[in-house]
């Protein structure tokens, strides 16, 4: 654990990263410095707390307060080439995460999960198989839950079970998981990272402190971009891959089977399941890895992946109205996710488009272009929103047709008008939601709650997965 007290330190932005962040320090006995570039009721509420606590608070403020600190902890959403960064460098002081100030003061091991898409999924599974398996753990980091929070917790617990971002690991100097965990590496956050190398250079710091006698879990598609940018993982390596039957772990039709020495054989069968599709085989692997280098018992893992349920806004069924389904994946902010999505929606007819897709948000950099043969194939109308829908419409319109609303409601009844018996609402946007909503979730809940509406409209109340009648109508 490293040493805080008497320590100045500088925190910037209080979202909830930034707040847990100041609470630890103030705990460690640091004299503590927050600041945000922002002035919203809901940041004078929490800087109001903080001061309480003995915080000094800026708000508003786009530079860092004068003064000398030993160092910084600033925002995920910080970019690392940001004037306000190249100004605390300029001034000699060092710059880290919450993830790694959380870690430095955490007493127990970790399981880091990483990747494009699926992180939430395998953080929550092997979390859950933990605990199936009678180990004490909490599932924290980019999940939602910051990590500074729990160093406290971290004194009863045999292992933390980490969600990690790449925004995360640029800030990090110590970080050492006992288990990295990377699940795939896809085009996402260019934005931010503005070249898919970058991107994935970030995503392989999971590795940099790892020791000989730690475990690395790596898709064998990810590991072989990491070795074509000259990567080295110092770790154990276990790879798996839903589509490469040269990994360890591999998967041949529903069944996922190993070819680890001393674990050679099927290990689960996906049809007994929730998870389906590639993209869930690969996150269930994973987590059979994790397990497997942490000596649970298989049968004990099985069950729990039995048992498991995947989280809200994760290709979710909201409902099914009159013969069409709506689907929540409000989780889906890249192109991979999205095309994971159209790709495990139920079809109506063999070969004709079913799905009327809500897609649109804040831009991430990507090209969109990329999945048009896709759409054309899965989507019979999509439904733009946000910041990007002209974008959305100029790559796709050539695919499907395309239609621009102003909002998530506008969006579920203009499928509704288009939509018929057979057909599914599909909402995975492709982008981040920064533009309308506070997150994804916030969006995932006024998507349920129009499509709640829609269904009290037209039958007093439905349940997920129930069937109404008098909603839709077919297409003129």
């Amino acid at each position: 654990m490293f040493r805080l007290q008497d320590k100045d330190a500088l925190v910037i932005g209080l979202g909830l990263s930034g707040a847990a962040a100041s609470r630890l320090l103030v705990a460690r006995g640091a004299r503590v410095t927050a600041m945000d570039n922002s002035d919203t009721p809901e940041l004078r509420r929490e800087a109001e707390e903080l001061r309480d606590l003995g915080v000094r608070v800026e708000l508003d403020l786009r530079l860092a307060p004068a003064g000398q600190f030993d160092f910084a902890v600033v925002s995920p959403g910080v970019a690392l080439d940001s004037p306000l960064v190249k100004e605390l460098r300029a001034r000699e002081i060092p710059v880290i995460g919450e993830l790694e100030l959380g870690w430095q003061q955490a007493v127990c091991l970790n399981v880091s999960v990483t990747g494009t898409n699926g992180k939430t999924t395998t953080t929550e599974l092997v979390a859950h198989l933990l605990t199936h398996c009678h180990k004490r753990t909490l599932a924290v980091g980019n999940i939602g839950r910051p990590l500074c929070s729990v160093a406290d917790e971290t004194k009863q617990l045999d292992y933390l079970t980490l969600e990690v971002s790449s925004f995360q690991l640029e800030t990090i100097r110590f970080f050492r998981p006992a288990v990295a965990v990377l699940l795939n590496l896809t085009p996402d956050h260019l934005d931010r990272h503005h070249t898919m190398a970058d991107y994935a250079r970030a995503k392989a710091r999971l590795f940099e402190n790892q020791q000989p006698f730690d475990w690395a879990i790596v898709q064998t598609e990810a590991l072989a971009m990491l070795r074509t940018l000259g990567v080295k993982v110092p770790a154990k390596l276990i790879t798996f891959s839903a589509h490469n039957r040269r990994a360890d772990i591999y998967l041949d039709r529903s069944l996922i089977i190993s070819r680890i020495e001393g674990w050679v054989g099927p290990l689960i069968d996906l049809e007994k399941t929730h998870l389906r599709g590639p993209h869930n085989a690969e996150n269930v692997m994973a987590a059979l890895a994790v397990g497997r280098v942490l000596r649970l018992p298989l049968e004990e893992m099985v069950a729990a992946i039995v048992s498991f349920r995947p989280g809200e806004h994760r290709c979710e069924l909201v409902a099914e109205i009159n013969g069409v389904k709506f689907i929540n994946d409000s989780k889906a902010t890249n192109l991979d996710a999205v095309a994971k999505a159209l790709q495990t929606m139920p079809a109506a007819q063999p070969g004709e488009p079913n799905v009327l897709l809500i897609a649109g948000g804040r831009d991430k950099g990507l090209d969109y272009h990329d999945l048009g043969p896709l759409l054309a194939q899965r989507a019979k109308h999509a439904i733009l929103l946000g910041e990007t829908r002209e974008k959305l419409r100029a790559a796709w319109s050539l695919f499907t047709p395309c239609t621009l609303v102003d909002s998530l409601l506008e969006a579920v009844n203009e499928a509704v008008r288009n939509a018929v018996p057979g057909d599914v609402v599909l909402l995975s946007p492709a982008c981040s939601s920064f533009d309308l909503f506070r997150d994804y979730r916030h969006r995932g809940e006024v998507f349920r709650q129009a499509v709640e509406q829609l269904a009290r409209t037209s039958n007093g109340g439905v349940a997920a997965g129930a069937t109404t009648n008098g909603v839709g109508r077919k297409s003129s």
